[in-house]
């Protein structure tokens, strides 16, 4: 009997210790589940910890057979841990995707570097900045209070290829602020994660002095976005851009940006919307909240707005100009050429929504992005909150009324992608008797053209005449000279470069002490260009510029081996093509050209014909050019007739101008 009691008692006690307290047990404490542990290393990082994980994926339709064309939606986050004693100001980071990704959307963070809106391709990587929080501070500075120390992004998107059981990861994961470096990725089966750390031997060039914000930075287009004046439910604002590259230019600007919170544009001074309409408001949102507002007089209710410059004739018109730098059609030139006329400013007035209304609760518009007609291809950052901007009191009195608020935008000129050029550059030479032309497609081609032309098909030899010809008077010359050299002719022939501008560079002679190139530009546009510009980079010759004789030229020191060339004066006008003398003849271009002279500090180091008297970039109005695939050939002993010949008429025609 006393076995069974001791048997009893046992399994009782067991019970309690093993599934818990009965109900009526009051004085028990429930051990509390263990909280999550941190990803392994950052305990040990002292600085800045970033993790990507991958956290699911489904088949999407349609379902196919090839694995690599297979679709598939991922989810999958990111997080950016300030595990340091310095705070991140307006933080980037780098995702380097593998597989073929589009993000269809982000949490607490957007897409910049010209990558756009969602959904967006980032196959090539992706860089996202914070929203509405862009910075990290610190945990001593927060007692350690994770919601302002880090940042969480939670994806989704779409990815193709791998099979089933693969896990899809990025490449690499960094942070993209200057003076960081992410030395050491760890690879985990479903994550990855870095340390990042300040570059001790990272000094910037081109920050101001330490603020309370971020320091400003400086890059070739220069942003400022400036509240003047805060009141309740909306502010006044001054945008201003600065052109600051020496080869950046903009012609005929447009600015757009997003709002993100559901505001709008009411009025403007020294800029316009290119579309005045307020049917966004009167249907979103800011017609439920404004109730008795007149949207009549509003500007613009657009999500994305165009906004452009005035033309000159309101630079003094008091109700829409009358400001400071503004109204000047668009044209902002490189300070190289003229610094006063590298600057525009603009003011508006925005209002907001609730819970925005507050007079000290603002935010900047994002995704900033600026075009231009025939210039660069530019990517801008997210805005950046910096000190605020100074002005001169208007008294005259030498003292500076301050912004309530400021944010840089800063815009850099990125190289063309292949077949997306503004322009395009063709190659001849003394020793040759055949122009290498522009790249096939080198602008572009649509879907009409491939039709009757092969897109893909390299750009064809051809004499040197026929480059003063429009694309579509060049065939038969193309095919003549493929006869003459005994080259096949393909049955669709390559597509024309579709460049409004393309510049030919010549070298014209060669000798122990020096050598000479002419430089030959076209407009093939029906715009003409007012105080135009090209550069030339040249790697290893550049040292040695003499001098230009029809263009004012000046050697840059920055960027290196770069010589900017212009117009003289009563020569600033690079003219659009005209009609032939008849309407048999062919159209003939606009044209500008110089002969440019180089001597030879080292004849031993520079070998012209082997490359080094051809340029490795060339810039037109802020554009990079596309270069040709190929320098020209020596001619042969044999073909040394029609060389002579072919070069005697292609300098007669460029060199003298064409008669109407």
């Amino acid at each position: 009997m006393k076995l069974i009691c001791l048997a009893f008692l046992f399994l009782s006690l067991r019970n309690q210790i093993c599934y818990g307290a009965p109900d009526d047990y009051d004085d028990y404490d429930e051990e509390e589940e263990p909280k999550e542990k941190n990803p392994p290393g950052q305990d040990k990082c002292n600085g800045i910890f970033l993790t990507y994980t991958f956290t699911e994926r489904n088949k999407e339709l349609p379902h196919v057979k090839n694995v690599t064309a297979q679709a598939w939606s991922f989810k999958s986050k990111a997080t950016l841990v300030n595990t340091g004693l310095e705070e991140l100001k307006g933080w980037k980071m780098f995702i380097r995707f593998q597989h073929r990704e589009v993000l269809v959307s982000a949490t607490n963070a957007i897409l910049v570097d010209g990558a756009g809106d969602f959904p967006a391709k980032v196959e090539k990587g992706a860089t996202l900045s914070g929203y509405p929080n862009t910075d990290l501070k610190t945990s001593v500075d927060t007692a350690g209070d994770l919601t302002k120390m880090s940042t969480e992004i939670e994806f989704t998107g779409t990815m193709f290829g791998l099979n089933e059981k693969a896990i899809p990861l990025p490449k690499s994961i960094r942070l993209a602020n200057d003076g960081w470096k992410c030395p050491t990725l760890t690879t985990y089966r479903t994550f990855l994660t870095t340390c990042c750390h300040k570059d001790p031997k990272y000094k910037s060039l081109n920050q101001s002095a330490k603020g309370k914000y971020t320091p400003r930075q400086y890059g070739d287009v220069n942003l400022m976005y400036d509240v003047l004046k805060s009141y309740e439910g909306s502010y006044e604002a001054q945008v201003t851009i600065d052109n600051d590259g020496t080869l950046s230019r903009l012609d005929n600007w447009n600015l757009t940006w997003e709002w993100m919170r559901g505001e709008f544009i009411h009025s403007m001074r020294g800029a316009y919307t290119r579309r005045i309409e307020y049917s966004d408001c009167i249907f979103g949102l800011p017609g439920q909240y404004l109730k008795g507002f007149d949207f009549s007089q509003v500007m613009n209710c657009e999500k994305r707005p165009v906004i452009s410059d005035l033309p000159l004739e309101k630079a003094n018109d008091t109700e829409i100009g009358h400001i400071p730098n503004c109204c000047k059609n668009g044209s902002l030139v490189s300070p190289v050429m003229d610094e006063n006329n590298a600057r525009a400013v603009f003011q508006l007035r925005v209002y907001k929504l609730p819970p925005d209304t507050p007079k000290t609760v603002l935010y900047p518009p994002q995704r900033w992005n600026i075009t231009s007609l025939v210039s660069a291809h530019y990517h801008c950052s997210a805005p950046v909150r910096v000190d605020p901007s100074a002005f001169p009191e208007a008294t005259g009195t030498g003292a500076k009324t301050y912004a309530v608020a400021s944010w840089q935008v800063v815009c850099n000129m990125t190289k063309p992608e292949k077949k997306r050029a503004k322009c395009c550059v063709s190659f001849t030479a003394y020793y040759s008797n055949g122009a290498v032309p522009c790249s096939t497609c080198a602008c572009g081609c649509d879907d009409s053209q491939t039709d009757k032309c092969n897109p893909s098909s390299r750009a064809m030899l051809l004499p040197p005449d026929a480059l003063l010809l429009p694309a579509v008077n060049r065939t038969a010359k193309i095919k003549a000279y493929a006869k003459l050299k005994k080259k096949p002719v393909p049955r669709a022939m390559p597509c024309p470069d579709n460049c409004v501008v393309s510049i030919n560079w010549h070298v014209s002679s060669d000798h122990k002490a020096g050598w000479t190139a002419r430089m030959t530009l076209f407009n093939w546009g029906e715009t003409q260009f007012k105080d135009w510009y090209a550069a030339v980079e040249l790697k290893k010759a550049a040292s040695g510029y003499d001098d230009v004789y029809s263009f004012n030229g000046t050697k840059l020191v920055s960027p290196k081996n770069t010589i900017f060339f212009q117009g003289l004066k009563g020569l600033e006008y690079l003219i659009e093509i005209k009609n032939g003398s008849s309407d048999s003849k062919p159209k003939v271009p606009g044209k500008q050209q110089s002969v440019i002279s180089f001597t030879k500090k080292k004849p031993e180091a520079i070998n012209i014909r082997k490359g080094d008297g051809f340029p490795s970039k060339v810039f037109f109005n802020g554009a990079e050019c596309a270069l040709p695939d190929s320098l020209p050939s020596a001619a042969t002993l044999l073909s040394s007739m029609p060389l002579l010949f072919f070069s005697a008429i292609a300098f007669l025609l460029i060199t003298y101008p064409f008669h109407s």
